[in-house]
């Protein structure tokens, strides 16, 4: 029987032999390495589409740690050394720093190594219960915060950090810490820490209890006691700054409750609708907070209050409050306020709520807040929704 193919059965382009029966076929080098790379491209091509994505593998961020941290004594708030405003902590200069990685906090030569600029993120939660002394002056009735010589502000020191995002943010801010030891301590545990605390001046301990919460990652602001209508029958509390005192003597009262601890980004108003109206009162005050690179957190509670338009033209970053959370003193109540909050930052972008650290005002916004976070709001800190005039 012939084994001959005829031209128009042979397959096109190709010039085929047909072996004699009983031979081997002879596969010519060439041809066997092709196929054997064209398998072993199939077999990676499989791998890889099986894998989890490899390329698109989110990065996962580090917690940067400054390397060495001092060793420092934490249980109370010590002396602190004197430092003027022009001099430079050497453990923090102006300008990119190189600092170490370590996720799990443990030993590793296995650090990953990080260029940042000190001036362009919060404080790490870590080391924010150390106060920075570059913002720190001495003088006799306490420390008081300034600007660092290389221009750093505290606002921005003691800034918890936050993710820059442009969605719905909601700053909610619980004041009165300080007054119960009980209230105080419960308000650190359990508010999340992406919320703000506020320090009654007339607190005790509060130089203990900044530590604690600092090192929960609250962000801090101080309770400036400003007076009200019907001064002194509805009282702020002791050196309240009034209407009818001088600069000088309003500017001492500013200092006493600056200089009751430290790390905290600025102050809100406490009462204060009738100093808060006054322009010449306020100018003095807004003139020194802009001089030690603070914020100003009026609580919107008076329409009259002049403070933020003076505040940005004196260099101080400002804030609004939209709604006082707990004027009812009622569960159900909070929890409407905070639902407004939402729909407000859904509206505009952010809305800022000021609360005081009741029993049922703390277990209100503990669970909103988680409750909140599941629907796409981002709780910030209040010095992240400021109108900085350095900023522009």
């Amino acid at each position: 029987m012939s084994h001959t193919i005829r031209d128009i059965d042979r397959p096109l382009g190709q010039n085929l032999k047909v072996r004699a029966p009983g031979r081997k076929l002879s596969v010519p080098a060439g041809s066997a390495a092709l196929s054997m790379l064209a398998l072993g491209l199939i077999a990676a091509s499989g791998a890889i589409a099986l894998r989890d994505k490899p390329y698109r593998m989110p990065v996962t961020a580090a917690v940067a740690v400054e390397e060495p941290i001092e060793k420092a004594e934490t249980t109370a708030l010590a002396p602190v050394p004197s430092t003027k405003a022009g001099r430079v902590n050497p453990s923090n200069p102006s300008g990119p720093s190189i600092i170490h990685v370590n996720p799990d906090g443990a030993a590793s030569g296995n650090g990953v190594v990080i260029i940042r600029d000190p001036s362009a993120v919060g404080q790490n939660l870590r080391v924010a219960h150390l106060p920075d002394k570059a913002l720190i002056e001495d003088t006799e009735i306490g420390p008081l915060p300034v600007r660092a010589a290389d221009g750093r502000r505290p606002m921005d020191v003691y800034a918890r950090p936050w993710s820059g995002a442009r969605g719905a943010r909601v700053a909610i801010v619980v004041g009165g810490l300080g007054l119960s030891q009980t209230g105080t301590q419960a308000a650190i545990d359990r508010l999340p820490g992406e919320v703000t605390l506020g320090f009654a001046p007339d607190g005790n301990s509060i130089g203990r209890w900044m530590q604690t919460a600092r090192r929960k990652g609250h962000e801090l602001v101080m309770q400036l006691p400003l007076e009200p209508f019907d001064y002194p029958n509805v009282n702020p509390g002791r050196n309240t700054l009034t209407v009818d005192a001088s600069a000088e003597e309003n500017i001492d009262h500013l200092y006493w409750t600056l200089s009751r601890t430290t790390n905290y980004t600025g102050v809100m108003n406490y009462m204060g609708a009738r100093f808060s109206a006054d322009g010449a009162a306020m100018a003095p005050i807004m003139e020194e907070l802009g001089k030690r690179g603070l914020l100003y957190l009026d609580d919107g509670s008076s329409a009259r209050s002049v403070a933020p338009d003076m505040a940005l033209k004196s260099r101080v970053p400002v804030a609004t409050g939209d709604a006082t959370i707990d004027g009812v003193r009622e569960r159900s109540a909070i929890l409407d306020k905070l639902d407004e909050l939402e729909r407000i930052a859904r509206a505009k972008g952010y809305a800022i709520g000021t609360a005081s650290a009741f029993d049922v005002t703390v277990d209100a916004v503990s669970s909103w807040v988680e409750e909140a976070k599941k629907r796409g709001i981002e709780i910030v800190p209040i010095s992240a929704l400021v109108s900085d005039p350095e900023r522009g």
